[in-house]
Protein backbone atom coordinates (compact mmCIF):
# COMPACT_ATOMS: atom_id res chain seq x y z
CA UNK A 1 0.00 0.00 0.00
CA UNK A 2 1.25 3.34 -1.14
CA UNK A 3 -0.10 6.49 1.05
CA UNK A 4 1.22 9.91 -0.94
CA UNK A 5 2.05 12.80 1.39
CA UNK A 6 -0.41 15.00 -0.63
CA UNK A 7 -3.22 16.31 1.86
CA UNK A 8 -2.22 12.81 4.40
CA UNK A 9 -3.94 13.81 7.59
CA UNK A 10 -4.17 12.52 11.04
CA UNK A 11 -7.38 10.59 10.16
CA UNK A 12 -5.67 9.36 7.05
CA UNK A 13 -2.56 8.01 9.70
CA UNK A 14 -5.18 6.55 12.27
CA UNK A 15 -6.79 4.24 9.18
CA UNK A 16 -3.66 3.33 8.09
CA UNK A 17 -2.50 2.13 11.55
CA UNK A 18 -5.89 0.80 11.76
CA UNK A 19 -5.83 -1.60 9.14
CA UNK A 20 -2.68 -2.60 9.23
CA UNK A 21 -3.78 -3.80 12.65
CA UNK A 22 -7.08 -5.83 11.62
CA UNK A 23 -4.49 -7.53 9.20
CA UNK A 24 -2.24 -8.41 12.41
CA UNK A 25 -5.07 -9.48 14.73
CA UNK A 26 -6.12 -12.29 11.79
CA UNK A 27 -3.13 -14.32 13.12
CA UNK A 28 -1.80 -14.58 9.44
CA UNK A 29 1.76 -12.93 10.23
CA UNK A 30 2.20 -15.17 12.85
CA UNK A 31 3.23 -17.90 9.98
CA UNK A 32 6.36 -19.17 9.58
CA UNK A 33 5.70 -19.21 6.07
CA UNK A 34 4.50 -16.06 5.44
CA UNK A 35 7.29 -14.65 7.59
CA UNK A 36 9.79 -16.54 4.99
CA UNK A 37 7.84 -15.56 2.29
CA UNK A 38 8.12 -12.08 2.68
CA UNK A 39 12.30 -11.60 3.29
CA UNK A 40 12.31 -13.79 0.17
CA UNK A 41 10.04 -11.13 -1.68
CA UNK A 42 12.37 -8.55 0.00
CA UNK A 43 15.60 -10.14 -1.27
CA UNK A 44 13.82 -10.38 -4.84
CA UNK A 45 13.09 -6.74 -4.74
CA UNK A 46 16.64 -5.65 -4.10
CA UNK A 47 18.08 -8.39 -6.51
CA UNK A 48 16.04 -7.54 -9.53
CA UNK A 49 15.79 -3.56 -9.00
CA UNK A 50 19.22 -3.45 -7.66
CA UNK A 51 20.46 -0.83 -10.39
CA UNK A 52 17.79 1.14 -10.21
CA UNK A 53 18.51 1.44 -6.64
CA UNK A 54 21.97 2.33 -7.54
CA UNK A 55 20.33 5.25 -9.71
CA UNK A 56 18.45 6.78 -7.05
CA UNK A 57 21.30 6.53 -4.13
CA UNK A 58 23.48 8.40 -6.48
CA UNK A 59 20.99 10.93 -7.22
CA UNK A 60 20.13 11.33 -3.69
CA UNK A 61 23.76 11.26 -1.55
CA UNK A 62 26.42 10.65 -4.11
CA UNK A 63 26.85 7.19 -3.73
CA UNK A 64 28.37 5.06 -6.23
CA UNK A 65 27.47 2.35 -7.75
CA UNK A 66 29.52 -0.26 -5.71
CA UNK A 67 30.01 1.54 -2.23
CA UNK A 68 25.76 1.06 -3.25
CA UNK A 69 25.93 -2.18 -3.30
CA UNK A 70 28.56 -2.52 -0.61
CA UNK A 71 26.87 -0.35 2.08
CA UNK A 72 23.21 -0.60 1.26
CA UNK A 73 21.60 -3.28 -1.71
CA UNK A 74 24.22 -6.27 -0.92
CA UNK A 75 24.41 -5.20 2.67
CA UNK A 76 20.40 -5.75 2.96
CA UNK A 77 20.57 -8.78 0.90
CA UNK A 78 23.06 -9.93 3.20
CA UNK A 79 20.83 -9.52 6.16
CA UNK A 80 17.95 -11.63 4.86
CA UNK A 81 19.94 -14.71 3.99
CA UNK A 82 21.05 -14.74 7.49
CA UNK A 83 18.50 -14.26 8.87
CA UNK A 84 16.44 -16.83 6.31
CA UNK A 85 19.32 -19.69 7.04
CA UNK A 86 18.51 -19.37 11.00
CA UNK A 87 14.96 -18.30 11.73
CA UNK A 88 13.55 -21.40 12.31
CA UNK A 89 16.12 -21.90 14.96
CA UNK A 90 15.47 -18.30 16.29
CA UNK A 91 11.16 -19.16 16.81
CA UNK A 92 11.61 -22.38 18.37
CA UNK A 93 10.61 -21.72 22.13
CA UNK A 94 12.85 -22.05 24.81
CA UNK A 95 13.01 -24.25 27.65
CA UNK A 96 14.32 -23.07 30.98
CA UNK A 97 14.29 -24.91 34.32
CA UNK A 98 11.38 -24.90 36.54
CA UNK A 99 12.11 -24.26 40.17
CA UNK A 100 11.92 -28.01 42.90
CA UNK A 101 9.38 -26.47 44.70
CA UNK A 102 7.28 -26.36 41.61
CA UNK A 103 8.04 -29.75 40.36
CA UNK A 104 6.45 -31.39 38.43
CA UNK A 105 6.67 -28.28 35.82
CA UNK A 106 7.81 -27.18 32.99
CA UNK A 107 8.94 -23.86 31.89
CA UNK A 108 9.59 -22.02 28.47
CA UNK A 109 10.07 -18.66 27.00
CA UNK A 110 7.80 -18.32 23.55
CA UNK A 111 8.59 -15.32 21.16
CA UNK A 112 5.42 -13.74 19.58
CA UNK A 113 4.86 -10.83 17.53
CA UNK A 114 4.30 -7.11 19.28
CA UNK A 115 1.79 -6.15 16.51
CA UNK A 116 1.84 -3.15 14.13
CA UNK A 117 5.93 -1.22 14.01
CA UNK A 118 6.31 2.22 12.79
CA UNK A 119 10.19 2.38 11.10
CA UNK A 120 11.27 6.16 10.57
CA UNK A 121 14.60 5.69 8.47
CA UNK A 122 17.03 8.06 7.60
CA UNK A 123 18.67 10.00 4.50
CA UNK A 124 22.15 9.06 4.55
CA UNK A 125 21.88 5.28 4.10
CA UNK A 126 18.13 5.41 2.59
CA UNK A 127 17.74 1.77 1.50
CA UNK A 128 19.87 -0.45 4.12
CA UNK A 129 18.80 1.52 7.64
CA UNK A 130 15.04 1.35 6.42
CA UNK A 131 15.20 -2.45 5.14
CA UNK A 132 17.07 -4.02 7.20
CA UNK A 133 14.78 -3.07 10.77
CA UNK A 134 11.90 -3.95 8.04
CA UNK A 135 13.02 -7.56 7.77
CA UNK A 136 13.59 -8.05 11.32
CA UNK A 137 9.89 -6.72 11.95
CA UNK A 138 8.77 -8.91 9.10
CA UNK A 139 10.70 -12.02 10.61
CA UNK A 140 9.37 -11.32 13.68
CA UNK A 141 5.67 -11.67 12.56
CA UNK A 142 4.72 -8.28 12.63
CA UNK A 143 3.13 -5.72 9.99
CA UNK A 144 4.64 -2.14 9.20
CA UNK A 145 4.25 1.13 8.43
CA UNK A 146 7.26 2.52 7.21
CA UNK A 147 8.48 6.29 6.61
CA UNK A 148 11.55 6.91 4.13
CA UNK A 149 13.37 9.98 4.53
CA UNK A 150 12.21 12.66 2.52
CA UNK A 151 15.87 13.78 1.97
CA UNK A 152 16.26 10.84 -0.29
CA UNK A 153 13.52 11.27 -2.32
CA UNK A 154 14.17 9.31 -5.06
CA UNK A 155 14.65 6.47 -2.68
CA UNK A 156 11.66 6.87 -1.16
CA UNK A 157 9.68 6.78 -4.59
CA UNK A 158 11.47 3.84 -5.52
CA UNK A 159 10.33 2.26 -2.87
CA UNK A 160 7.00 3.61 -2.47
CA UNK A 161 6.36 1.98 -6.17
CA UNK A 162 8.30 -1.29 -5.26
CA UNK A 163 7.46 -2.02 -2.02
CA UNK A 164 3.83 -2.88 -3.02
CA UNK A 165 4.79 -4.53 -5.78
CA UNK A 166 6.56 -7.49 -3.61
CA UNK A 167 5.41 -7.28 0.13
CA UNK A 168 1.63 -8.38 1.56
CA UNK A 169 0.07 -5.16 1.12
CA UNK A 170 -2.22 -5.97 3.96
CA UNK A 171 0.72 -5.80 6.02
CA UNK A 172 3.38 -3.45 5.26
CA UNK A 173 2.66 0.47 4.14
CA UNK A 174 4.80 2.95 2.38
CA UNK A 175 4.04 7.08 3.55
CA UNK A 176 6.29 9.08 1.79
CA UNK A 177 6.41 13.12 3.06
CA UNK A 178 8.50 15.02 5.67
CA UNK A 179 7.58 16.71 8.98
CA UNK A 180 3.61 16.78 8.95
CA UNK A 181 3.10 12.91 7.61
CA UNK A 182 5.48 12.04 10.21
CA UNK A 183 3.75 14.17 13.38
CA UNK A 184 0.39 12.49 12.00
CA UNK A 185 1.97 8.88 12.35
CA UNK A 186 3.85 9.64 15.95
CA UNK A 187 -0.17 10.54 16.88
CA UNK A 188 -0.86 6.81 16.90
CA UNK A 189 -0.58 4.05 18.96
CA UNK A 190 2.23 1.57 17.34
CA UNK A 191 3.36 -1.67 19.38
CA UNK A 192 6.97 -0.52 18.78
CA UNK A 193 8.39 2.53 16.99
CA UNK A 194 11.64 2.28 15.45
CA UNK A 195 13.97 5.66 14.82
CA UNK A 196 17.22 6.01 12.76
CA UNK A 197 18.17 9.63 13.14
CA UNK A 198 19.51 12.08 15.55
CA UNK A 199 19.12 13.02 19.38
CA UNK A 200 17.27 16.18 18.74
CA UNK A 201 14.45 14.18 16.88
CA UNK A 202 14.68 10.99 18.65
CA UNK A 203 13.66 13.02 22.21
CA UNK A 204 10.20 14.09 20.00
CA UNK A 205 10.10 10.36 18.66
CA UNK A 206 10.22 9.33 22.37
CA UNK A 207 8.31 11.69 23.86
CA UNK A 208 5.38 10.46 21.29
CA UNK A 209 6.17 6.66 22.39
CA UNK A 210 5.01 7.87 26.05
CA UNK A 211 1.89 9.22 25.14
CA UNK A 212 1.43 5.20 24.80
CA UNK A 213 4.17 3.71 26.87
CA UNK A 214 5.11 2.18 22.93
CA UNK A 215 8.84 0.64 23.49
CA UNK A 216 11.30 2.11 21.17
CA UNK A 217 14.33 1.44 19.25
CA UNK A 218 16.26 4.71 19.29
CA UNK A 219 19.35 4.39 16.52
CA UNK A 220 21.02 7.99 17.25
CA UNK A 221 24.65 8.89 16.93
CA UNK A 222 27.39 11.17 18.59
CA UNK A 223 30.70 11.59 18.32
CA UNK A 224 32.77 7.99 18.15
CA UNK A 225 36.34 8.67 19.02
CA UNK A 226 39.82 7.03 17.75
CA UNK A 227 42.75 6.19 19.58
CA UNK A 228 46.16 5.33 18.36
CA UNK A 229 49.23 4.88 19.72
CA UNK A 230 53.12 3.95 18.81
CA UNK A 231 52.37 0.17 18.45
CA UNK A 232 50.30 0.78 15.63
CA UNK A 233 51.24 0.20 12.34
CA UNK A 234 50.60 3.55 11.04
CA UNK A 235 50.44 2.95 7.18
CA UNK A 236 47.46 0.19 7.84
CA UNK A 237 45.84 2.11 10.52
CA UNK A 238 45.76 5.42 7.91
CA UNK A 239 44.13 2.93 5.19
CA UNK A 240 41.61 1.85 7.73
CA UNK A 241 40.62 4.86 9.25
CA UNK A 242 40.31 7.05 5.90
CA UNK A 243 37.87 4.46 4.45
CA UNK A 244 35.85 4.26 7.68
CA UNK A 245 35.88 7.58 7.38
CA UNK A 246 34.93 8.93 4.05
CA UNK A 247 32.56 6.10 2.72
CA UNK A 248 29.62 7.97 2.29
CA UNK A 249 31.66 11.34 2.44
CA UNK A 250 31.79 10.96 5.81
CA UNK A 251 27.52 10.59 6.58
CA UNK A 252 27.69 7.70 8.53
CA UNK A 253 26.78 7.16 12.16
CA UNK A 254 29.63 5.26 12.98
CA UNK A 255 31.91 6.57 11.06
CA UNK A 256 35.10 7.52 13.07
CA UNK A 257 34.07 11.27 14.60
CA UNK A 258 37.69 11.90 15.57
CA UNK A 259 41.24 10.99 16.27
CA UNK A 260 43.09 10.55 19.82
CA UNK A 261 46.80 10.00 19.78
CA UNK A 262 50.09 11.73 20.82
CA UNK A 263 51.57 14.64 19.30
CA UNK A 264 54.94 12.49 18.08
CA UNK A 265 51.97 9.45 16.64
CA UNK A 266 50.02 12.45 14.90
CA UNK A 267 52.68 13.79 13.22
CA UNK A 268 54.10 10.12 11.81
CA UNK A 269 50.12 9.20 11.12
CA UNK A 270 49.37 12.37 8.78
CA UNK A 271 52.09 11.83 5.82
CA UNK A 272 50.37 8.42 5.90
CA UNK A 273 46.48 9.97 5.63
CA UNK A 274 47.60 12.13 2.81
CA UNK A 275 48.84 8.97 1.23
CA UNK A 276 46.31 6.50 1.70
CA UNK A 277 43.51 9.35 0.55
CA UNK A 278 45.18 9.56 -2.58
CA UNK A 279 45.32 6.03 -3.12
CA UNK A 280 41.74 5.82 -2.76
CA UNK A 281 40.13 8.86 -4.17
CA UNK A 282 43.15 10.62 -6.43
CA UNK A 283 45.29 13.35 -6.14
CA UNK A 284 41.40 15.06 -6.91
CA UNK A 285 39.15 13.19 -4.88
CA UNK A 286 36.41 15.69 -6.76
CA UNK A 287 36.86 14.17 -9.67
CA UNK A 288 36.67 10.62 -8.36
CA UNK A 289 33.98 8.72 -8.76
CA UNK A 290 33.96 6.45 -5.75
CA UNK A 291 34.42 9.69 -3.84
CA UNK A 292 30.73 11.02 -2.14
CA UNK A 293 28.84 14.41 -1.95
CA UNK A 294 27.34 15.82 1.18
CA UNK A 295 23.43 15.76 1.12
CA UNK A 296 21.94 19.12 0.93
CA UNK A 297 23.43 22.23 1.21
CA UNK A 298 22.18 23.14 4.77
CA UNK A 299 24.43 19.68 5.43
CA UNK A 300 27.28 21.55 3.05
CA UNK A 301 26.60 24.92 5.45
CA UNK A 302 27.18 23.22 8.12
CA UNK A 303 30.22 21.71 7.71
CA UNK A 304 31.37 24.53 6.62
CA UNK A 305 31.01 26.31 9.44
CA UNK A 306 32.96 23.82 11.86
CA UNK A 307 35.78 24.72 9.48
CA UNK A 308 35.53 28.02 10.48
CA UNK A 309 38.55 29.58 11.90
CA UNK A 310 40.36 25.81 11.64
CA UNK A 311 44.04 25.19 9.68
CA UNK A 312 43.58 21.77 7.99
CA UNK A 313 46.93 20.40 7.36
CA UNK A 314 45.22 18.02 4.75
CA UNK A 315 41.85 19.37 2.73
CA UNK A 316 39.67 22.02 3.58
CA UNK A 317 38.44 22.33 -0.19
CA UNK A 318 35.24 22.81 -0.49
CA UNK A 319 32.38 23.90 -3.59
CA UNK A 320 29.17 24.15 -2.35
CA UNK A 321 27.96 24.59 -6.42
CA UNK A 322 28.61 20.40 -6.72
CA UNK A 323 28.31 19.95 -2.81
CA UNK A 324 31.85 18.66 -2.53
CA UNK A 325 33.80 18.87 0.63
CA UNK A 326 37.18 17.05 0.31
CA UNK A 327 38.63 14.58 2.33
CA UNK A 328 40.03 16.59 5.62
CA UNK A 329 42.07 16.46 8.41
CA UNK A 330 42.87 19.08 11.59
CA UNK A 331 45.90 18.11 13.67
CA UNK A 332 45.99 19.67 17.22
CA UNK A 333 42.35 20.50 17.25
CA UNK A 334 41.26 22.32 20.41
CA UNK A 335 38.71 19.95 22.31
CA UNK A 336 37.02 23.07 22.70
CA UNK A 337 36.11 23.81 19.27
CA UNK A 338 32.81 23.56 17.55
CA UNK A 339 34.34 20.92 15.43
CA UNK A 340 34.66 18.86 18.77
CA UNK A 341 31.19 20.22 19.98
CA UNK A 342 29.06 18.29 17.83
CA UNK A 343 29.08 14.78 15.64
CA UNK A 344 31.06 16.31 12.69
CA UNK A 345 28.77 14.14 10.08
CA UNK A 346 31.32 14.57 6.97
CA UNK A 347 34.77 14.10 5.48
CA UNK A 348 36.36 16.20 8.65
CA UNK A 349 38.96 14.54 10.75
CA UNK A 350 40.33 15.90 13.91
CA UNK A 351 43.09 14.83 15.46
CA UNK A 352 43.32 15.42 19.60
CA UNK A 353 46.84 15.39 21.29
CA UNK A 354 46.58 12.96 24.41
CA UNK A 355 49.68 12.02 26.50
CA UNK A 356 48.66 8.51 26.29
CA UNK A 357 45.68 5.97 26.68
CA UNK A 358 44.81 6.84 30.32
CA UNK A 359 44.35 10.79 29.12
CA UNK A 360 42.43 9.29 25.95
CA UNK A 361 40.18 7.31 28.30
CA UNK A 362 39.25 10.44 30.83
CA UNK A 363 39.16 12.21 27.62
CA UNK A 364 36.22 9.54 26.27
CA UNK A 365 34.72 9.53 29.51
CA UNK A 366 34.15 13.13 30.51
CA UNK A 367 31.30 12.89 27.21
CA UNK A 368 28.30 11.59 25.94
CA UNK A 369 28.46 7.58 25.52
CA UNK A 370 29.16 7.10 21.91
CA UNK A 371 27.92 4.85 19.09
CA UNK A 372 31.01 3.31 18.60
CA UNK A 373 34.70 3.49 19.66
CA UNK A 374 37.97 2.65 17.92
CA UNK A 375 41.03 1.37 19.24
CA UNK A 376 44.58 0.59 17.04
CA UNK A 377 47.19 -0.56 19.36
CA UNK A 378 48.96 -4.00 20.01
CA UNK A 379 48.88 -3.82 23.22
CA UNK A 380 46.78 -6.24 25.04
CA UNK A 381 46.96 -3.89 28.16
CA UNK A 382 45.34 -0.43 26.56
CA UNK A 383 42.77 -3.12 24.90
CA UNK A 384 41.36 -4.67 27.38
CA UNK A 385 41.75 -0.70 29.78
CA UNK A 386 39.46 0.23 26.96
CA UNK A 387 37.10 -2.50 27.39
CA UNK A 388 36.83 -1.87 30.33
CA UNK A 389 36.79 1.27 31.38
CA UNK A 390 34.82 2.48 28.68
CA UNK A 391 31.28 2.22 27.34
CA UNK A 392 29.78 2.58 23.85
CA UNK A 393 27.14 1.04 21.85
CA UNK A 394 30.24 -0.67 20.17
CA UNK A 395 33.80 -1.68 19.36
CA UNK A 396 36.38 -1.80 16.71
CA UNK A 397 39.89 -3.13 17.31
CA UNK A 398 41.94 -2.74 14.38
CA UNK A 399 39.04 -1.71 12.14
CA UNK A 400 36.64 0.74 12.05
CA UNK A 401 32.91 0.39 11.02
CA UNK A 402 33.01 -3.20 10.00
CA UNK A 403 31.24 -4.47 13.27
CA UNK A 404 27.83 -3.49 11.16
CA UNK A 405 28.62 -6.30 8.90
CA UNK A 406 28.67 -9.37 11.28
CA UNK A 407 24.84 -10.38 11.75
CA UNK A 408 25.55 -12.34 14.71
CA UNK A 409 26.71 -8.64 16.65
CA UNK A 410 23.39 -6.49 18.08
CA UNK A 411 23.72 -3.31 16.00
CA UNK A 412 22.82 -0.07 18.84
CA UNK A 413 24.02 2.20 21.01
CA UNK A 414 23.83 3.36 24.88
CA UNK A 415 22.94 6.52 26.81
CA UNK A 416 22.69 9.61 24.24
CA UNK A 417 23.94 7.15 21.29
CA UNK A 418 20.30 5.39 21.34
CA UNK A 419 19.12 2.38 23.16
CA UNK A 420 17.72 -1.06 21.56
CA UNK A 421 19.88 -3.15 19.18
CA UNK A 422 18.88 -4.82 15.70
CA UNK A 423 20.91 -7.07 13.12
CA UNK A 424 20.59 -11.19 12.99
CA UNK A 425 18.80 -12.91 16.10
CA UNK A 426 18.88 -9.30 18.04
CA UNK A 427 16.10 -7.90 15.30
CA UNK A 428 13.86 -10.95 16.30
CA UNK A 429 13.88 -9.93 20.01
CA UNK A 430 13.58 -6.03 19.31
CA UNK A 431 10.23 -7.07 17.65
CA UNK A 432 8.87 -9.87 19.67
CA UNK A 433 7.53 -9.91 23.22
CA UNK A 434 9.20 -12.84 24.80
CA UNK A 435 6.80 -14.37 26.57
CA UNK A 436 7.10 -16.69 29.74
CA UNK A 437 5.01 -19.93 30.36
CA UNK A 438 4.52 -22.15 32.59
CA UNK A 439 2.58 -25.54 32.49
CA UNK A 440 1.87 -27.24 35.60
CA UNK A 441 -0.74 -29.92 35.92
CA UNK A 442 -3.53 -30.30 39.06
CA UNK A 443 -2.28 -33.79 39.22
CA UNK A 444 -0.82 -34.43 41.26
CA UNK A 445 -1.51 -31.34 43.08
CA UNK A 446 2.35 -31.40 44.84
CA UNK A 447 1.45 -27.21 46.34
CA UNK A 448 -1.00 -28.03 48.97
CA UNK A 449 2.29 -29.14 50.23
CA UNK A 450 2.83 -25.22 50.88
CA UNK A 451 -0.87 -24.52 51.66
CA UNK A 452 -1.73 -22.72 55.33
CA UNK A 453 -2.41 -23.34 57.75
CA UNK A 454 1.78 -23.50 58.21
CA UNK A 455 2.18 -26.31 60.84
CA UNK A 456 5.74 -26.75 62.23
CA UNK A 457 6.18 -30.01 59.85
CA UNK A 458 4.99 -27.79 57.06
CA UNK A 459 7.50 -24.97 57.76
CA UNK A 460 10.18 -27.32 58.02
CA UNK A 461 8.93 -28.41 54.96
CA UNK A 462 8.52 -25.49 53.02
CA UNK A 463 12.42 -24.23 54.98
CA UNK A 464 13.79 -27.73 53.43
CA UNK A 465 12.36 -27.22 49.51
CA UNK A 466 13.43 -23.58 49.67
CA UNK A 467 16.78 -24.13 50.65
CA UNK A 468 17.15 -26.59 48.41
CA UNK A 469 16.44 -24.42 45.49
CA UNK A 470 19.25 -21.77 46.92
CA UNK A 471 21.31 -24.46 45.84
CA UNK A 472 20.50 -24.35 42.01
CA UNK A 473 18.25 -27.95 42.50
CA UNK A 474 15.98 -27.91 39.08
CA UNK A 475 13.89 -29.80 37.77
Amino acid sequence: MIVSQQDFSALDAENLVRDRRAFFRTGATHSYRWRVAQLRALRAMLITHGHEFEHTLLADVGKGATEAQLTEISFTVGEIDHTLRHLRRWLRPRRVAAPVSLAPARARIIREPLGVALIIGPWNYPLQLLLVPLLGALAAGNTAVVKPSEMAPATSALLARLVPRFLDARAVSIVEGAVPETTALLAQRFDHIFYTGNAVVGRIVARAAAEYLTPTTLELGGKSPVFIDESANLRDVARRLIWGKMTNAGQTCVAPDYVLASPKTAALLLPELGAAITEMYGLDPAASPDYGRIVNRHHFDRLGALLSGQSPQIGGESSAESLYVAPTVINGADPESAVMAEEIFGPILPIVHVAGAEEAIEFINAREKPLALYLFSESARVRRHFLRRTSSGGVGVGIPIAHLTVPGLPFGGVGQSGHGAYHGEASITTFSHEKSVLIKGTRPDTLRLIYPPYTLERKRLIAAVMLRGRRGDTL
